[in-house]
């Protein structure tokens, strides 16, 4: 199906981005997209005199970081189709029609996959091993491998978007809906789509620090969406603990040396794990229980009205 270009806003999170903001806004109004929004993040340069002189909704966000930008854009939307990327110039407005199609297809949830057809200088090979780390890491914890979870060129229909309960602040928010998607089972598609080097504005990710944040981000969400990883893997390491003291301890004692204590915290750490390996399988129980529950619900909502 052909995209309605009326029925899309196009979304730009920015922070000091003036060298590209404009040049990506008018290829947009250029291309037929009339309503844009850009939430920016108190910039201090000219990003939103110029983003507001090439005709975009500028809103000055409130809080800082991405994360905050993303949920504070949900107020402003009010179009049934959002196109989300960044205000760097490494996303192409060229290729958000193929973006957005699958969304006029039936898709809900649509991620521009950059890593494998990146431009070089784009994306270092340290970055690169990184987010395909990360993407496995993802696949482990959350059951589905989407190529490229911390892509910054996403489409959603709203009703998909607003649906996410998000919280993450920072750059951890790509993680944050690629979970919550998995989550609430949406019909999702990945399409690959160009990365460019950034063609005037320094990177704000650091590659240690923020992908640190965003390996504990994917830990701390599995604790909802899958909790057998979460408590599992916890329950496993701690009678893993138990087992090597519990080896220990036997040793010295065919040396004829008794080790009481030790012993008996070996058989509470082989316990303790079990007992939180089960818990997780508990939690799973509940959490597949209560999709099941969320999918009969809403297949009690009345369809939706075919588009024109």
């Amino acid at each position: 199906m052909d995209v309605i270009k009326d029925e899309v806003c196009i979304f730009i999170p920015t922070l000091n981005e003036a060298p590209t903001i404009g040049n990506l806004i008018s290829s947009f109004r250029d291309m037929g997209y009339e309503h844009i929004l850009v939430v920016d993040g108190n910039s201090t340069d000219d990003t939103v005199k110029i983003a507001r002189s090439e005709g975009a909704n500028v809103i000055i966000q409130k809080g800082k970081g991405k994360g905050l930008a993303i949920i504070e854009a949900l107020s402003y939307i009010d179009r049934p189709y959002v196109l989300m990327l960044d205000g760097d110039g490494t996303y192409l407005p060229e290729e958000a029609e193929k973006m957005l199609s699958p969304l006029f297809d039936g898709y809900e949830h649509v991620i521009g996959n950059r890593l494998d057809s990146y431009d070089p200088g784009s994306l270092s090979r340290f970055n690169h091993f990184g987010n395909e780390v990360i993407n496995y890491l993802f696949k482990v914890a959350h059951g589905q491998y989407l190529s490229d979870i911390l892509s910054g060129y996403r489409a959603f229909n709203l009703e998909s978007l607003k649906g996410m309960n998000l919280r993450e602040k920072g750059f951890e928010i790509e993680t944050e809906i690629s979970v919550e998607a998995v989550r609430n089972r949406q019909k999702i598609t990945v399409v690959p789509v160009s990365y460019k080097p950034r063609p005037g504005t320094p990177t704000k990710l650091h590659p240690v620090r923020d992908g640190a944040k965003i390996i504990s981000a994917l830990w701390r969400l599995a604790r909802v969406s899958n909790p057998i990883f979460y408590f599992g893997v916890i329950g496993i390491f701690v009678s893993l603990a138990g087992i090597c003291l519990g080896i220990y301890v036997t040793y010295d004692w065919f040396k004829d040396i008794t080790h009481t204590e030790l012993a008996i915290v070996t058989v509470l750490l082989v316990i303790l794990g079990f007992q939180i390996f089960m818990f997780g399988v508990i939690g799973d129980m509940i959490v597949s229980f209560n999709r099941e529950l969320r999918l009969e619900i809403q297949g009690l909502k009345p369809p939706k009205p075919p588009l024109k």
